[in-house]
């Protein structure tokens, strides 16, 4: 229409918001995260030295391996080590099969009883190990279930409830490794392949849980190794009582074999971080031109 303008709306150009700088720590806040520091170190290590300061002087003041010696070359060392060794790789495998199908199958099936599984793998947390010896005793020195009246038929109770106690530390290993991984798509596409229930949880679950089942079960191998009670009390003689008697007896054999019990956990974490830190596949790429 003539005489009608038409202005254009005025342009309002925003202002781009400040960055923000970082925030440089102050030398105070340095030093006070250097003293906490240095205070975990100390509250870790100092006992340790302290321990290996008594195991490596057990003649005078001298510097010498003669508590090692000791404690190695004793032959119930040998033997109750060797028990023990044995209770733990079955308390494993006992582990493994009633864990990992058990998670498998929740996780798959039935997700909403997770807090139901939680709750009865943490009661070994709320039930100290001496009750349970002491059930384990009652239900089972008298018939019709009157088990304990061996060495052998003991032993396995003992095995039975040592898988017990490694529950809390298996479950959440394996139910770690399930939520890693994506069960569903191996499920189905395993069943596409024609495999059966029991070829599915050997020949992949097992397999996608290798760094999580070695966790769990390095777990259980050293409750099984320095456990007291319920072998005490079901007169199994294991590594646990070895070591109570080694400790009211002497003085630098203790310490040694603390020194050698730590050796062994350090080296058993450093194995599980040296695979949780492999790539799949990794080596595989490498070797292509």
């Amino acid at each position: 229409m003539a005489g009608v303008t038409v202005t254009a709306p005025p342009v309002v150009i925003e202002t781009p918001p400040a960055i923000a700088t970082p925030v440089r720590a102050g030398a105070g806040s340095k030093v006070l995260a250097w003293v906490i520091m240095l205070a975990g170190v100390l509250y870790f290590f100092a006992p340790l030295v302290a321990t290996g300061e008594r195991a490596f002087r057990a003649i005078g003041r001298t510097f010498s391996f003669e508590a090692f010696r000791r404690v190695i070359t004793d032959p119930e060392f040998l033997r109750t080590f060797g028990e023990s060794v044995i209770n733990a790789v079955a308390t494993i495998v006992v582990s493994l099969l009633v864990i990992v199908p058990t998670a498998y199958w929740v996780t798959l099936k039935v997700p909403k009883l997770r807090s139901i599984i939680e709750f009865i793998t943490l009661l070994p947390f709320v039930i100290p190990a001496v009750v349970l010896v002491f059930g384990l005793i009652r239900m089972y020195s008298r018939p019709p279930l009157a088990i304990l009246g061996s060495y052998g038929s003991t032993r396995i109770i003992l095995i039975c409830a040592y898988a017990a106690l490694s529950f809390p530390y298996m479950y959440r290993s394996v139910d770690n490794g399930l939520r890693a991984i994506n069960v569903r798509t191996l499920t189905e596409a395993a069943q596409s392949l024609g495999a059966t229930w029991p070829t599915i949880v050997w020949r992949v679950i097992f397999p996608n849980l290798r760094v999580a089942l070695l966790s769990g079960a390095l777990l259980t191998f050293a409750i099984v190794i320095g456990e007291l009670t319920v072998a005490l009390y079901l007169g199994q003689h294991t590594f646990g009582p070895f070591m109570s008697n080694l400790v009211r007896n002497f003085v630098a054999e203790p310490a040694a074999l603390t020194i050698l019990s730590f050796a062994m956990t350090w080296g058993a974490m450093g194995f599980i971080s040296y695979l949780t830190r492999r790539q799949p596949g990794k080596r595989r790429m490498r070797r292509r031109p």
